[in-house]
């Protein structure tokens, strides 16, 4: 039985993305927002978002940064305006699948009113784990664009143990830096002495700042302040891999001559073919557990 997926925006990962769902069989794939791009997907279908048939869709496939609070897409690769409705949402049959990368409270709280199946890639272990590798390789791409000293010797201190920040903790380690691990529970502090590497509890990251090189900051929530920052020497690097609007006080850091970067979806930056496979993989696993549940 054939299905229908149609891809709504995207940045260069979902160029990967699309010709790993190409692959599948019996399957037809509308791109919508994707007229104004230079390369063309033999045997696609490009259509007008208002021409698309939302009754007939088995999956839907959002931007990574789904919508915004208007419901509105943002879209890489056309000039076209996406707004995705309430009406729109209740044309999808029930069992149609939702994807995104991220949710926000428009999406979360409409599909869940209407009851549709939204998934968000990014909230999944197995996403964000192997995205962690992309992560942390372009954590790595910029500590050495941005240093003139070897990441081995260097002294890093990583905030947060959580997914991206145990592989950027190994990823250092691994090429000889002195690396330092800051988190909360009693379990993680155990688990960052256990792989060789120097447990910090996380209020007590001021005292340590100040032999520190490169300062990495994983976790989505304001955790490097003032008091961390002022202790850095001035050589000194902080790069936040958190969400927008990241856990760093970089109005201080500027005032402190510390260079502060927010360091965005790297993956897409470093590795858009891993990332987009990555993505696909997850996506064609739930539409083949739908088709056999159908």
């Amino acid at each position: 039985m054939d299905q229908f997926i149609a891809v709504l925006g995207g940045d260069g990962r979902y160029l990967e993305l699309i010709r790993q769902l190409q692959q599948m069989p019996n399957t037809t794939i509308f791109l919508v927002g994707f007229d104004k791009l230079e390369q063309g997907f033999t045997g696609l279908k490009q259509v007008d978002f208002h021409d698309l048939e939302p009754e007939k869709l088995d999956a839907v496939v959002l931007p990574i940064t789904g919508t915004n609070q208007n419901g509105e897409i943002e879209t890489v690769f056309s000039d076209q305006q996406i707004k995705l409705t309430k009406d729109w949402f209740q044309k999808l049959r029930p069992s149609t699948l939702i994807f995104t990368g991220i949710t926000n409270d428009y999406l979360t709280s409409l599909t869940n009113e209407l009851n549709l199946q939204l998934t968000a890639l990014f909230d999944r272990d197995d996403v964000a784990i192997y995205n962690s590798i992309p992560t942390a390789e372009g954590t790595i791409m910029m500590a050495i664009e941005h240093t003139d000293y070897t990441i081995h010797s260097s002294r890093v201190i990583v905030v947060g143990f959580g997914r991206v920040g145990n592989t950027v903790a190994n990823k250092f380690s691994a090429l000889g830096a002195k690396v330092s691990v800051c988190a909360r529970s009693i379990k993680d502090l155990a688990r960052i002495t256990e792989m060789g590497l120097t447990a910090i509890p996380l209020d007590d990251l001021p005292k340590h700042t100040e032999a520190c090189d490169l300062l990495i900051n994983t976790i989505p929530a304001f955790v490097i302040k003032k008091d961390s920052i002022q202790q850095l020497p001035s050589h000194a690097l902080i790069f936040d891999l958190a969400s927008k609007p990241g856990g760093t006080d970089f109005e201080y850091a500027e005032k402190r001559g510390i260079k502060a970067i927010l360091s965005r979806s790297l993956p897409g930056i470093v590795a858009p073919k891993t990332s987009g496979k990555i993505l696909a993989d997850v996506i064609k696993q739930f539409l083949q557990n739908g088709k056999e549940r159908a």
